[in-house]
């Protein structure tokens, strides 16, 4: 079994901090016998262990920082993000309600607020996402079956 330091297996949150570099996940939490660890990127403490029987005012422990992600690549310089809709989650982003449906939207298509613009499944769970507003959907920046973080760029309506 891995050395504990300090109640925490080193070993065990950097075998998690590596599934996270590997999968591009944004947060992995594990619980084993009286520990959970969870890791994530960004924000403040990325991840913490304290004993599953705890009480809610202990002190909290140490927290372990992760490698830092990936840099991924800007929208191209001339797409006005000011009317983007972004993600509410994070998960996999689809066009069209099925595999061989037509895409909700198209480029240059109007929309109504509340319509369906596309689907994040997140957690095996489908959510379709609506228009905040009516306009015309002058771009689309993602690809149908990306992964997607929160607050990333989607779409823009105009």
């Amino acid at each position: 079994m891995a050395a504990r330091k300090s109640g925490i297996d080193q070993d065990l949150v950097r075998d998690l901090a590596n599934i996270l570099n590997e999968t591009d996940l944004t947060e992995i939490e594990v619980e084993q016998d009286d520990l959970r660890i969870r890791v994530s990127r960004g924000g403040t403490p990325i991840a913490q262990a304290a004993p599953l029987y705890a009480p809610a005012a202990a002190t909290p422990a140490p927290a372990v920082v992760a490698a830092p992600a990936v840099a991924e690549a800007a929208p191209d310089a001339g797409v006005n993000l000011t009317n983007a809709v972004t993600s509410p989650m994070v998960g996999t982003v689809y066009l069209a309600p099925s595999p061989d449906a037509e895409p909700f939207v198209h480029v240059g298509q109007s929309v109504e607020e509340g319509e369906p613009v596309l689907i994040i499944e997140a957690m095996k769970t489908m959510n379709q996402i609506p228009a905040p507003r009516g306009g015309k959907v002058t771009e689309i920046l993602i690809e149908d079956a990306q992964p997607v973080e929160f607050g990333e760029p989607l779409l823009v309506i105009e």
